[in-house]
């Protein structure tokens, strides 16, 4: 199980000094602990993807804010907790596969302009959920949508 995997992670970063895997790994953690109280129990392995593709959305949306904001040494410390993070993910989809998908969703639902975006990503997010980037997929539809 995935959240076993995540414990053992863990212990194995805290005897081997890595700091910052083991914080990143305990926030997870905690994140996880959280949504099986709210849940009033265990979580599925899909259920903990889920959790850790949000703590990496989380920190592709603070990646963005740093650099923006002209503090490149916090945007690449994010970065870095991203790529750990993406170690317990499944294995993501090549961009052509997604742009597959997305057209296929859009014939399936017959949207024809931006405005029925939400119907498509409403068919297509349950099929491509933690294998795909969320904002990839939205972007791809709008642009296959506008044209």
């Amino acid at each position: 199980m995935l959240k076993e995997k995540l414990s053992e992670d863990i212990k194995n970063a805290l005897k081997s000094g890595d700091k910052q895997r083991r914080m990143v790994l305990s926030l997870v953690i905690s994140a996880i602990k959280n949504k099986e109280i709210e849940k009033h129990g265990e979580l599925t392995d899909e259920e903990v993807v889920a959790v850790i593709s949000s703590e990496i959305k989380k920190r592709r949306d603070s990646v963005a804010q740093f650099e923006k904001g002209g503090r490149p040494e916090l945007a690449e410390s994010e970065k870095q907790e991203i790529d750990i993070l993406m170690a317990y993910m499944p294995e993501q989809m090549p961009e052509e596969q997604i742009r597959e998908e997305v057209k296929k969703a859009i014939a399936e639902t017959g949207a024809k302009d931006v405005k029925e975006m939400g119907k498509v990503l409403g068919v297509l997010m349950p099929k491509l959920k933690g294998r795909a980037d969320g904002s990839l997929v939205s972007r791809m539809v709008k642009e296959e949508l506008s044209g």
